[in-house]
């Protein structure tokens, strides 16, 4: 029987599961530096960075799917307007990150003529974009851009978590354990 007090399993699952593809996709990227340019073991990262990126972009769309039909268990006790509205704003923000980031991503690969393989094979997704040297820089730039600010929302996310855990002593994070 399902606990109305927590997340559904399969959203519990999926939180945790997105939340290590995150993390995953921002250390192919940091340490992609650790390779010469034009190696292998660049390209290996690079290609992960997108592959993991598409992930997310794959089962966010599941995950709204989860949340739209079994919704979200009230927070105990209810929270006060001026943490509610933030809260809500946050949220908005994330799944909107892990829709636009990995579309940028990949129209910054298209635009600057870089080939997104199928993971073990040498076969590439075929580009919906001509390459652009010039849009791709400014994707580029925006993504990365994105990509820092979500340094700072993530933690803002992990932070109000521990908050209310440790502080306010809600349920906000039992609800997603």
């Amino acid at each position: 029987m399902a606990d109305p007090t927590r997340y559904s399993p399969g959203l519990r699952r999926l939180h945790w599961w997105m939340a290590l593809l995150i993390v995953a996709v921002y250390i192919a990227m940091e340490q992609r530096g650790i390779f010469p340019r034009g190696s292998a073991g660049r390209a290996g990262m690079m290609q992960a960075h997108y592959w993991l990126g598409l992930l997310v972009f794959a089962l966010v769309w599941w995950r709204l799917a989860l949340r739209r039909s079994h919704g979200a268990p009230g927070i105990t006790p209810p929270l006060p307007m001026w943490q509610a509205i933030p809260a809500k704003l946050l949220h908005l923000a994330l799944y909107a990150f892990f829709i636009v980031m990995p579309l940028l991503g990949l129209a910054t690969a298209w635009t600057d003529g870089k080939q997104v393989l199928i993971p073990f094979t040498q076969i590439a997704i075929p580009p919906l974009l001509a390459e652009n040297e010039d849009l791709a820089h400014r994707l580029e730039d925006v993504h990365v851009t994105i990509g820092e600010v979500f340094y700072w929302v993530i933690g803002l996310h992990v932070v109000a978590a521990l908050y209310h855990h440790f502080f306010r002593r809600d349920d906000t994070l039992r609800r997603m354990l």
